[in-house]
C-alpha cells in the first residue's frame, strides 16, 4: 500500500499460523495498532488544546484472535502516560478522548475493546 500524499509504504504479510512469513503486520495486526494509534493521535490533539505535555505516552496493544471463523475477537490497550501532574478532569478528559476515537467507534461491537489507563 502506499499513501497517496506522503508516498509512505506499507507491506503486510500473513502470520506464520496462517500461511505467511509473519515478516511484516498482517492486517489484522494493523486493525489492532489501528484502534492504538487513533486513541493516541486523538488524545495528542485534544491535549495541545488544553496545553497539556503529554509527550512520551506509550501504547501497548495486544490482539486476540478468534477462530471459525477467523477473526478479532478482542483488542487490549495500555496507555502509558509520562510524567506530568495530570489532574483529575485531565485524566476524564484524555480518557474519554481515548474512548471515542475513530476507530473505537468503527469496529465492530463483537470486538471487546479493553483499554488500561496508566497513569504516573
Amino acid at each position: 500500500m502506499v499513501h497517496l500524499y506522503s508516498g509512505t509504504e506499507v507491506i503486510t504479510d500473513a502470520p506464520l499460523d496462517n500461511q505467511g512469513l509473519a515478516q511484516a503486520f498482517s492486517p489484522t495486526d494493523l486493525a489492532a495498532t489501528s484502534l492504538g494509534s487513533c486513541m493516541l493521535t486523538i488524545m495528542g490533539i485534544k491535549a495541545r488544546n488544553m496545553e497539556l505535555d503529554i509527550a512520551g505516552t506509550e501504547v501497548e496493544i495486544t490482539k486476540v484472535m478468534a477462530s471459525d471463523p477467523r477473526r478479532i475477537s478482542e483488542i487490549h490497550v495500555t496507555i502509558n502516560f509520562a510524567p506530568n501532574t495530570y489532574t483529575d478532569k485531565d485524566k476524564t478528559i484524555l480518557e474519554n478522548t481515548a474512548k471515542t476515537c475513530p476507530v473505537a467507534l468503527s469496529l465492530h461491537p463483537d470486538i471487546k475493546q479493553v483499554v488500561t489507563f496508566v497513569w504516573p
